[in-house]
């Protein structure tokens, strides 16, 4: 009887045993890029974990709306990064981008957009691979925009000498110091100098987009994407400048 209940009770020990965990195999699942229109305006924004969302956002916004409007050279807009995983915004936004720019081939770029990014006055700056995708990018691109401390960026590139920009508030004299060669305006949101578009970042990204449409397109158009959104728009209203 006790022999018995010794086997009984191995059996149910051993039955209780959890289970050793199962490993979990990746699933490869073949990359698929967005679809780019023909007869659009190409429109990469470049991100990496840090992005601040509003830079992001407002502008990837007013540019994608453009697609609603017609009689116009829409825009196809993408985002592009250094790594096929999802990057992570500075507020916890989780974002897969749409194209590799280490690896990918990208179709070509007619707008840049440079969004604000956590580390954009320190290690971003370092990060060559980067830097060299502006450079490359910048030489047949139409126009190279950043938001707030997205100009660093371009400051660092070397894309900003001769011209006149600007960038977040608060970090105008940072950049100043750290590049002293530079002209870079305060008491403005946006500057247009050349084919650079430079503006404070924050909720008037969205302002710098809206420039950038009615410059393309017209005031109707702008005024339009502008209306969609809530926003009122008149950009004799915005503090900026525009260089000749």
């Amino acid at each position: 009887m006790r022999s018995i209940l010794l086997v009984l009770l191995t059996i149910a020990f051993v039955g209780c045993k959890p289970k050793k965990e199962e490993v979990v195999k990746e699933v490869s699942v073949e990359k698929t890029f967005p679809k780019v229109e023909k007869d659009r305006y190409n429109v990469a924004f470049l991100i990496m974990d840090g992005t601040f969302n509003t830079e992001l956002t407002a502008p990837f916004d007013i540019f994608q709306h453009t697609i609603f409007r017609e009689n116009i050279k829409a825009m196809n807009v993408f985002t592009v990064a250094n790594t096929d995983k999802h990057i992570t915004t500075f507020e916890g936004m989780k974002i897969l981008p749409d194209y590799n720019y280490v690896k990918d081939s990208l179709p070509k770029i007619d707008i840049l957009v440079v969004p604000s990014a956590e580390h954009h006055l320190d290690v971003d700056l370092d990060d060559k691979v980067m830097i060299d995708f502006v450079k490359l990018v910048d030489k047949e691109a139409k126009y190279v925009t950043s938001h707030c401390d997205g100009a660093f960026v371009l400051a660092k590139a070397g894309l900003l000498k001769g011209k006149v920009s600007t960038t977040f508030p608060s970090d105008i004299d940072k950049m100043r110091t750290m590049f002293p060669d530079l002209d870079i305006r305060k008491k403005v949101l946006f500057v247009h100098d050349g084919k650079y578009i430079t503006s404070a970042g924050g909720a008037k990204s969205f302002e710098a987009a809206l420039y950038l449409c009615e410059f393309l397109y017209g005031k109707d158009v702008a005024k339009s994407l502008a209306g969609g959104l809530v926003i009122d728009w008149n950009v004799d209203e915005v503090p900026h400048l525009i260089v000749e």
